[in-house]
């Protein structure tokens, strides 16, 4: 990903459609040709329209140019303030650091330079909404700042009530990912919409930086919602680090830098309540925790230690001094993965938030959503989740697959329901 730079500016959203309100153009009229060997200057297209209003907070200052690019962005308020901004990679939008204000006036002035040397400025003028009084899509973003990820940590957002199909090319283009170094990857939806994932071809390098943006507030979702906040966090990936469970022996493997450090025995879910087989990412950590299944099927109450959660379902990894005898022979759980104390204090100081699970051999498998589920399909079948096309050249590295540990903190919100076992 280039380097790109920042300039103050204020900003305009058209959010998904940048052309869709019209634009100022050149005053030629289509016919006229430049006279010869007279250089042209660019045509310039710039939106929202020149005394537009009703126009979002969300919105961007559109530009299309054609014979020429970009050289110059201003955006003003009606007070003459000045706020940040950035162009889009393509350069098909600048887009404003911040939500705009609403029942505010604001003017973007735009110029283009040609190959010659020409430039061609163009200014508008516009007002946004009024507050929205639709009531808001609720978005979490599952990416803290300041914190240390695994290396096959995703950028989740998840939505309640979840995202229509024909609203989430809306909303994928106002989510943002910059990795430093760069590593380029896409964006992909759970098939009913509550959650989104970003992630690249292949694992997180260690040491790279990651920014996120989720400029949803004021973005117009659908007929009847709109997007609730504006979220940005900047985090690092840290050392390689991946769990292998396998239920044919009973074992965890645990990975530091592609090789083995440790097995630890282990009793999974007994044939009633079965673990999921699949690449799951650990979401969270707990020192101490309690499991309350009230209401369920199988109701108890239960204080543990040393919980990492796997699944939204409640499948965790934990200490159980209970079932240490069953550890490395026989399943009795309620679909956790049972470890003797010492080892669960012992796997909390190594893992992280973002480090890869991969279990084996159970009964059941994994469920779409389940958990942040992006590396339990390939990236071919990734990418058929994104609303927006992806780039052809994206694909993992052509080269023998690393074992997973090899490329492959925060706590995220619990899910309501904890399972546990």
């Amino acid at each position: 990903m280039k380097l790109r730079r920042r300039l103050t500016v204020l900003a305009v959203t058209i959010a998904a459609t940048p052309l869709a309100l019209g634009g100022c153009t050149a005053d030629r009229k289509p016919g006229d040709r430049p006279a010869e060997g007279r250089a042209a200057a660019p045509e310039l297209t710039v939106t929202p329209t020149d005394r537009a209003r009703e126009v979002p907070v969300s919105a961007e200052v559109g530009t299309a140019v054609r014979g020429g690019r970009v050289t110059a962005v201003r955006i003003i308020d009606d007070k003459g303030a000045q706020v940040e901004a950035e162009p889009r990679e393509d350069g098909s939008a600048w887009v404003p650091s911040r939500p705009l204000q609403p029942r505010r006036t604001y003017t973007a002035e735009v110029t283009a330079t040609g190959d010659s040397g020409k430039t061609t400025t163009r200014k508008t003028t516009f007002t946004t909404m009024p507050e929205s009084t639709k009531p808001e899509i609720t978005s979490t973003l599952y990416f803290a700042g300041n914190r240390t990820y695994g290396t096959a940590m995703p950028v989740t957002v998840a939505f309640d009530p979840p995202i229509p199909k024909e609203a989430r090319a809306d909303v994928q283009r106002r989510l943002f990912v910059k990795t430093d170094p760069p590593q380029p990857g896409a964006w992909s939806w759970v098939s009913d919409g509550s959650q989104v994932y970003y992630r690249a071809p292949d694992f997180w390098r260690p040491g790279t930086r990651i920014s996120v943006r989720a400029g949803l507030e004021g973005l117009p979702i659908g007929k009847d919602r709109v997007g609730d906040s504006d979220r940005t966090a900047t985090s690092k990936i840290g050392q390689q680090v991946a769990l292998e469970i396998d239920n044919a022996t009973k074992q965890m493997s645990v990975l530091r830098d592609g090789k083995v450090v440790r097995k630890i025995p282990v009793s999974m879910g007994k044939p009633s309540t079965p673990t999921s087989s699949g690449k799951m990412v650990i979401m969270e950590k707990h020192e101490y925790t309690t499991f309350d299944t009230r209401g369920s099927a199988d109701p108890y109450v239960v204080d543990v230690e040393d919980a990492q959660r796997l699944t939204w379902g409640g499948e965790f990894i934990h200490a159980a001094p209970w079932s240490v005898g069953d550890q490395g022979n026989t399943n009795v759980s309620h679909g956790c993965t049972n470890v003797s104390n010492e080892a669960a204090d012992w796997l909390m100081g190594v893992t992280q938030v973002g480090d890869l699970v991969t279990i084996k051999g159970t009964e059941v498998q994994l469920n779409e959503g389940n958990g942040w589920t992006a590396w339990n399909v390939s990236w071919d079948e990734f990418v058929k989740g994104s609303a927006l096309p992806v780039p052809a050249g994206l694909r993992p590295a052509p080269s023998q697959a690393p074992h997973p540990g090899a490329v492959a903190g925060g706590s995220p919100v619990p899910a309501p329901s904890v399972r546990g076992g």
